[in-house]
């Protein structure tokens, strides 16, 4: 798993890619990033997968800013990611989120 963060010259966004190799996702048909930049959405972030089995998206975050996040695995399974930049412990039970910090 990895975490890409594009900070422009200008401006006060950053595009983050969020990457998911295929030993990661296995036998998976569909991942979908949820977090509460998407309103824990689970159908509003779904990342693609390329030719080689890489699922990944990029998305547009506010800089200054760290958003809790985990992915969705088939609708059925969660998921943190292995390069996040910090953890912290999900209010949805006994489990952590994965967090991005821009």
């Amino acid at each position: 798993m990895a975490l890409y963060k594009a900070y422009p010259k200008k401006g006060k966004t950053c595009k983050v890619t969020f990457e998911l190799p295929e030993e990661a996702t296995n036998g998976v048909k569909t991942v979908a990033l949820v977090g509460d930049f998407n309103g824990w959405n689970r159908t509003s972030h779904v990342l693609e997968k390329n030719k080689d089995g890489l699922f990944s998206i990029t998305i547009v975050l506010e800089q200054g800013n760290e958003y809790q996040f985990r992915y969705l695995m088939d609708d059925a399974r969660w998921e943190n990611d292995w390069a996040a930049d910090k953890y912290v412990p999900s209010s949805a039970g006994n489990c952590d989120n994965s967090v991005v910090i821009v």
